[in-house]
């Protein structure tokens, strides 16, 4: 039988990339809007920072069950029909948020959408890992995370566009974005076959490497390359969504910026996350273009992702001010520039559990990054200060990318 998609060009190839782009914004401004609007819902509601870190703890708790469940279905399922499936669940969700009148209602809702949202990844790395070779996976898969950034990029500004100051305003924020998925349902249908994504040899040959360390899901997830994945993924999520969850109310509160102000830092930090991710995933492929290993240069471009998300390590002792704001805009460089190395690497364990692989991967992440936004909650209400934990989340990545670079396997030439 012939792959159909050796009648797709590479354009399409890379419209597709373009539309997982889109769905990863929009997957972030249905889950940002809430961020964006926490000072007036958590004043509305009567809510202190633990309770609010809860909200975000039922977010990540369901995200994790939902990103296993999600898993096996892709696995099974064709995600051309499964992808627009969870995007207009999840958008429902969006939209119902808006209409809740109690923090009850809240937390459902809350949870109810990170269920749903958890199917975006394994639809997302299944089709990248379909339509891409390895050494362009990394870059695929940056064009993928970007959206994160540019969701977050966008939401800010519309909450400013449409919430005032009185009571109740937040609330037609997260009706129009939740609406805006419709848009892409109709995109995704009209640009994608079924054959497409069907269960048909790639576009190119899976690289040897990924061959070599197949096996059964059981032995993958007890193989060394898995344990690595564990200590990246816990490591590059907690930094990143404790800086994504609590930025606003650590301007506001940490540091004394008004409302708007903390918004447009916002933006300006995502606007940095968007160019980090998107450099990362043009630098690996270029330094494999250049003769280095694909591992080498993924290991590469995450080092220096790490490094620079460590400047929030100086987060304690700056004040608010141009310091502190230039230190936020390095820690947005390194923070999103991480994952696309991490899904390019998970993408290497398996084709035919790809969508388990990166669903039990995003389990153990939302579980450990959940808990860690109820410990911050608990522990700003108790000492009045977010400096201490986002100055350690910040030195986390480091520890990812040590390894990364001593704990994956060689192989048998000696490179990685």
């Amino acid at each position: 039988m012939s792959d159909p998609q050796a009648e797709r060009s590479q354009r399409w190839v890379w419209w597709i990339c373009g539309l997982l782009l889109l769905a990863s914004t929009i997957n972030y401004m249905d889950r940002q809007t809430l961020v964006g609007t926490s000072d007036q819902i958590t004043k509305e509601f009567g809510l202190n920072k633990e309770q609010y870190g809860y909200v975000e703890a039922a977010f990540g708790l369901a995200f994790a069950v939902g990103a296993s469940i999600f898993g096996v279905i892709a696995d099974r399922t064709n995600v051309r029909w499964l992808y627009p499936c969870v995007l207009l669940l999840w958008s429902a969700m969006g939209f119902a948020t808006g209409l809740v009148e109690t923090y009850t209602g809240l937390l459902l809702c809350r949870m109810f959408l990170g269920l749903f949202e958890a199917g975006h990844w394994p639809c997302a790395l299944k089709t990248t890992q379909r339509l891409l070779p390895a050494k362009y996976r990394a870059l695929g898969n940056s064009v993928l995370q970007s959206g994160t950034a540019i969701g977050a990029i966008v939401t800010p500004q519309i909450i400013k566009a449409m919430v005032t100051g009185e009571t109740g305003s937040w609330r037609i924020a997260f009706q129009v974005i939740g609406a805006i998925g419709l848009v892409w349902i109709l995109l995704w249908l009209a640009s994608v076959r079924s054959s497409d994504l069907a269960d048909l040899p790639a576009q190119e040959a899976l690289d040897a490497e990924a061959e070599k360390n197949g096996g059964t899901f059981r032995e993958l997830l007890l193989s060394r390359r898995f344990l690595v994945l564990l200590i990246v993924v816990v490591s590059i999520n907690i930094c990143w969504h404790l800086f994504r969850a609590w930025m606003k109310l650590f301007l506001k509160e940490g540091r004394g910026y008004d409302s708007n102000a903390a918004l447009d830092l916002m933006t300006w930090f995502n606007i940095a996350t968007d160019v980090g991710c998107l450099a990362t995933g043009f630098a690996t492929a270029a330094l494999s273009r250049r003769g280095w290993s694909v591992h080498g240069a993924r290991c590469m471009a995450f080092g220096v992702c790490a490094l620079l998300t460590a400047a929030g390590g100086l987060i304690p002792w700056l004040p608010s001010g141009r310091p502190l704001e230039i230190a936020l805009m390095t820690v947005g460089l390194g923070a999103l520039g991480l994952f696309p190395c991490y899904y390019a690497l998970s993408q290497e364990l398996s084709r035919q559990h790809q969508g388990k692989i990166s669903g039990t991967l995003g389990t153990t992440a939302w579980i450990t990054s959940s808990a860690a936004h109820v410990l911050f909650g608990g522990w700003i209400d108790q000492t009045k200060s977010y400096d201490m934990g986002m100055m350690l989340a910040s030195l986390l990545p480091l520890i990812a990318w040590a390894a990364m670079f001593w704990l994956w396997p060689r192989q048998a030439d000696g490179t990685r």
